[in-house]
């Protein structure tokens, strides 16, 4: 028991006296140099540029500490729209201030619609705040009504509301009916064509042109020889009316 009894004190008197050693350092430095030290008035740093809000605490001796970034449409980018402490409140010099940064207008990363359909992609662009925009539908090697190309790539920052335009797949043209060519034919004439071969006028382009007359045939797609369905559609690219300056 004695020998307990003596390990005890070994271990307690060591501790005891650096618990006596941190108290007369508490009340001998730390306590008077923390009660004595100066004490400043936090400045109001909402609204102002990141730099100017730095230079404004260092020139009274606190901290500027960046917390965190957020999008906000109500601060412009850059500025400061949060701080802790907040203004006026009295606080020691030294004192760490953090900030929180406007990021400015919010961004949304564009999501890859490349292989959805119409209603996928509409829907996947809706959600987080973009919207479908032009649509132009070209013959291709990918399945029918299948996003084969999109306006901006994946990841792309845009604004809220922004649109995206895609390319959507008419599937390969192996039809019945031979296209005619109509290139050269007036509009009159090609939709004449067009209905004996049970096909229908898509799309009609107007272009400007100084040698033709109005409503000629420029162009066709799809070309003619390539093969479509009944009913399908033909675009076309026609000459309009000059108007006179």
């Amino acid at each position: 028991m004695k020998n307990i009894l003596m390990k005890l004190v070994k271990i307690f008197i060591p501790l005891f006296i650096l618990l006596l050693l941190a108290v007369f350092a508490l009340d001998r430095w730390i306590m008077p140099n923390y009660v004595n030290n100066p004490e400043t008035k936090v400045p109001n740093l909402i609204g102002l540029q990141q730099q100017d809000a730095i230079a404004i605490l260092e020139k009274q001796d606190l901290e500027p500490v960046i917390k965190d970034t957020t999008y906000t449409n109500k601060y412009p980018r850059g500025s400061i729209m949060f701080q802790q402490p907040k203004p006026g409140k009295i606080v020691k010099i030294g004192r760490k201030i953090y900030l929180f940064v406007s990021g400015g207008e919010p961004v949304i990363a564009v999501p890859n619609l490349i292989g959805k359909s119409l209603r996928d992609a509409k829907f996947s662009l809706e959600r987080i705040g973009l919207a479908l925009g032009k649509i132009d539908s070209f013959a291709s090697n990918n399945p029918k009504n299948m996003i084969f190309d999109q306006q901006f790539a994946e990841g792309t920052p845009l604004k809220v509301g922004d649109s995206v335009g895609v390319s959507l797949s008419l599937g390969k043209y192996g039809g019945e009916i031979v296209v005619p060519n109509l290139i050269g034919k007036s509009l009159a004439e090609a939709q004449k064509i067009l209905l004996e071969n049970s096909l229908e006028i898509g799309k009609i382009n107007y272009q400007r042109s100084l040698s033709l007359l109005p409503n000629t045939i420029l162009d066709q797609y799809p070309s003619s020889g390539s093969r479509l369905n009944p009913g399908d559609k033909v675009d076309l690219f026609v000459t309009k009316v000059n108007s006179r300056r």
